[in-house]
């Protein structure tokens, strides 16, 4: 099997519209919740998101790119476009079929589907939608038009996976490339799920919070007072690419992918296993395919939504591989600051992760200051503040509806 390694990334978050500005406010603890401005939220029971601030298309994306994608799709390619540029791959010396995209996204195109439906709807149920109505909707066409504009001919495809989609999606991509598929491929995932529909339909499950005095602190993993998530938007990508190429070209290493793992609850349509046993059994795989032991890693981004009862089941489940009182491991719920991209979350919390190895650093999770009696008290949540720490091999885990588990591994190269 071939070795795969990071050799760029790209970010467009909550709290931040570049890798630098994401990675300097995820370790000072900034919040991105704030009023949703998207759309009129009196009718609405949560009334405040992560959006994405101060979204400047044009950036990276032509005019008639932008008419024909959906806001999901310009995101990826936002995000893209960065990770591209960081690698510094010359695609135009490569040939276009050594180079892929898989990317994830758990909606895809709920803003176009909204608009195009409710416009049909509104003009009395007459037949008048955009040509660009599909292309929009559609799943793919994120992948779809990352290879377009890039000219990249090799694997393309998407992942759907709910909340483990973009871990989904990178995993696939180490995969195909230690099979010697592929020399490179973008990866990682978009979401902009900051719509009636999703907003709506996650209140109607009781899913998300509704502290609408105070959108900051509402993200609390961990918390005892902890009474749902809190949606997010934006995009994460990462350039993985095959050892050998890129040491012959000399491109600068974030850090090398080790190992991955899927397994499925089986359990509930939406609820994770109380006693986690899906998400235990995945980071188990996962550490196994790495070559290491749970002693091993010094830093767990958790998926921890802030959820009642998704954030003691992801406890357990690290229970059952760490142990009560892991010696070293630091954990860690970035969710807090984000909020929950779904499709897009494990993407950028791959990017922090890395970003930990490089500068070894930890990120805090913010607003949570009574942690759960349920928590034992030797598990190192890392809150508040961010802290120093020496960081060799990460993690990161990530859940979706469906009972999907997927978790991912980093390691310093």
């Amino acid at each position: 099997m071939k070795r795969v390694v990071i050799t760029g990334m790209g970010a467009l978050t909550p709290i931040g519209n570049s890798v630098k500005e994401f990675w300097e406010n995820a370790i000072s603890g900034q919040s991105g919740a704030g009023p949703i401005t998207k759309f009129d939220t009196t009718h609405f029971k949560t009334k405040f998101a992560c959006e994405v601030k101060n979204f400047a298309p044009e950036t990276y994306l032509e005019k008639n790119e932008i008419k024909r994608s959906d806001l999901f799709t310009q995101y990826a390619i936002y995000a893209a476009t960065e990770a591209l540029q960081d690698s510094g791959l010359e695609i135009a010396t490569m040939s276009p079929f050594d180079i892929g995209v898989i990317w994830g996204t758990g909606q895809g195109g709920m803003l176009t589907f909204e608009e195009e439906v409710g416009g049909y709807i509104s003009n009395g149920r007459k037949p008048h939608f955009s040509p660009f109505f599909v292309p929009k909707l559609i799943s793919n066409m994120a992948s779809g038009m990352i290879s377009l504009k890039f000219g990249l001919m090799g694997i393309n495809y998407t992942t759907v996976s709910a909340c483990a989609t973009s871990n989904t999606a990178i995993m696939d991509a180490y995969n195909y490339i230690r099979l010697g598929k592929a020399k490179a491929i973008i990866s990682g995932g978009s979401e902009s799920p900051v719509t009636q529909s999703s907003i709506g339909g996650f209140n109607a499950m009781r899913a998300m919070s509704t502290n609408n005095d105070h959108p900051k602190e509402a993200s609390r993993p961990f918390d005892e007072d902890r009474e749902g998530f809190v949606m997010g938007e934006g995009a994460g990508a990462l350039v993985l690419e095959e050892y050998e190429h890129a040491k012959a070209r000399g491109a600068k290493i974030y850090a090398e992918m080790v190992g991955a793992a899927m397994t499925a609850d089986a359990y509930h349509i939406s609820a994770t296993h109380p006693d986690g046993l899906g998400a235990a059994k995945a980071m188990e795989l996962a550490l196994e395919e790495a070559g290491h032991h749970p002693d091993d890693v010094d830093y767990l981004n958790t998926h921890a939504t802030s959820t009642p009862v998704g954030d003691i089941s992801e406890i357990n489940a690290v229970r059952k591989i760490f142990g009560d009182a892991p010696e070293k491991l630091k954990i860690s719920a970035t969710k807090s600051m984000t909020g929950h991209l779904l499709g897009a979350a494990g993407a950028i919390e791959g990017i922090l992760c890395i970003k930990a190895i490089q500068e070894s650093v930890i990120p805090p999770t913010i607003n949570t200051s009574k942690i759960d009696k349920q928590i034992p008290e030797s598990i190192q949540i890392v809150t508040k503040e961010a802290i120093q720490q020496k960081v060799d091999l990460t993690m990161s885990n990530t859940f979706g509806f469906g009972g999907h588990n997927a978790i991912v591994i980093f390691k310093k190269i």
